[in-house]
């Protein structure tokens, strides 16, 4: 298993979205990018956290960051959790878990896919990650401290929280 360390380049990946367009880690360079991994789509915790970022999602967008969810749900499968929460960010599908092993996410107890963030700078190095299964909403607000503190630090690695 990969282990990912602040202040590394994140891994570049290109996964399919929930209408089967290709979206890749380079389509975010420049930007302040939240990648946040999830077990299951619609299961409570990650409704909760889904559902976080979508309310919080106009204040990543004036912080200039951007938002990305993965799990290894299917397309269609996202495309009715976004829609039932009106979800405004992209889903990606982790197929066969290839994003959560680059990125070093591990599977809770062996079984459960974990629940893990990564804010990604505008250079795509990661600045921070954060995990917890039962708690869905604490790295949203951990997110948005790091994008401040980004802002005004010049991007030097801020902090990790596992």
């Amino acid at each position: 298993m990969v282990k990912i360390h602040i202040g590394q380049d994140a891994p570049q990946f290109t996964a399919k979205d929930s209408k089967g367009n290709d979206v890749s880690l380079t389509d975010f360079k420049g930007k302040i990018l939240v990648l946040y991994f999830y077990p299951k789509d619609g299961s409570p915790v990650c409704t909760t956290e889904s559902c976080e970022f979508r309310d919080k999602y106009e204040q990543f967008i004036k912080a200039g960051a951007d938002v990305v969810g993965i799990s290894t749900d299917s397309a269609q499968s996202h495309e009715e959790f976004t829609r039932k929460y009106k979800l405004p960010f992209t889903l990606l599908v982790d197929d066969n878990s290839e994003l959560a092993k680059k990125y070093g996410v591990k599977k809770t107890l062996g079984l459960l896919p974990a629940r893990e963030t990564f804010v990604i700078d505008q250079n795509q190095k990661i600045v921070h990650k954060s995990s917890g299964l039962l708690n869905g909403t604490k790295h949203i607000t951990e997110s948005l401290e790091v994008i401040d503190k980004l802002k005004s630090q010049q991007q030097e690695p801020i902090s990790q929280h596992l």
